[in-house]
């Protein structure tokens, strides 16, 4: 069974261009616009990966994050921040909610998110 991967970013291009690079590898992959809809999206799809923005309107990444966390489906969810944000710019609060990784978006292909992701799922 193909492994699931989340994608909670509000920029649609960003979104839809990660959705085909991973479907193309295999992967079960939904998308979601902020933090509120991505919630209710994992919520029902229980993902083995989520990439989350932290800047999104209505719900941030970080509020999604730390809702997420609490519940028996999140508590141990795999989840990679894919950020414009520097990571000394990333809040500290969000590090201690054991994300797997930070990536700057600007920084790698999405060749190389995929391999990261690839990695994180072995």
């Amino acid at each position: 069974m193909a492994k699931k991967i989340a994608i909670i970013e509000d920029d649609l291009a960003i979104s839809t261009m990660y959705q085909l690079k991973f479907q193309s590898e295999g992967y079960d992959v939904e998308t979601a616009a902020n933090g509120k809809i991505g919630l209710e999206l994992c919520e029902k799809m229980n993902p083995d990966i989520v990439l989350l923005d932290l800047m999104m309107p209505e719900m941030t990444g970080e509020e999604m994050l730390v809702a997420m966390r609490k519940t028996p489906w999140g508590k141990n969810t795999k989840v990679i921040i894919l950020t414009n944000m520097g990571e000394q710019e990333v809040p500290e609060k969000v590090k201690q909610l054991e994300v797997t990784s930070v990536i700057l978006k600007a920084d790698m292909t999405p060749r190389q998110v995929a391999e990261v992701v690839k990695g994180v799922l072995k």
